[in-house]
């Protein structure tokens, strides 16, 4: 059974930083892309970054120039990296993979859990 698992949420000034990390662990036998999503109350979820298996990337516009997505394919792990934090920033950021898993040799869509990402004062 595959899992996500998030970490690094918090609470944070604007201005502030914080690092998100995500580990996928599990029978895996390959990993596509993986990326961060957030939602916010009241609204879908979007797409934050995403980072292929070769490290090509994207961004949302809003977050281009203050976030960085990167991963450790050692380590099946994805980062993102969140400097300048704004209140338009606050959501539940959700990590997500696209594998292929080491039974069934399925692909499809996993996600994690969810952590809270707040920036306020």
């Amino acid at each position: 059974q595959v899992q996500l698992v998030e970490s690094g949420g918090g609470l944070v000034q604007p201005g502030g930083s914080l690092r998100l990390s995500c580990a996928a662990s599990g029978s895996i036998f390959s990993i596509n892309t993986m990326g961060w999503y957030r939602q916010a109350p009241g609204k879908q979820r979007e797409l934050v970054a995403r980072i292929s298996s070769g490290g090509s990337t994207n961004y949302a516009d809003s977050v281009k120039g203050r976030f960085t997505i990167s991963r450790d394919n050692a380590k099946n792990t994805v980062y993102l990296q969140m400097n300048s934090l704004k209140p338009e920033d606050t959501a539940v950021y959700y990590c997500n993979a696209i594998l292929q898993d080491g039974r069934l040799y399925r692909t499809r869509d996993y996600w994690g859990q969810g952590t809270q990402v707040t920036v306020s004062s």
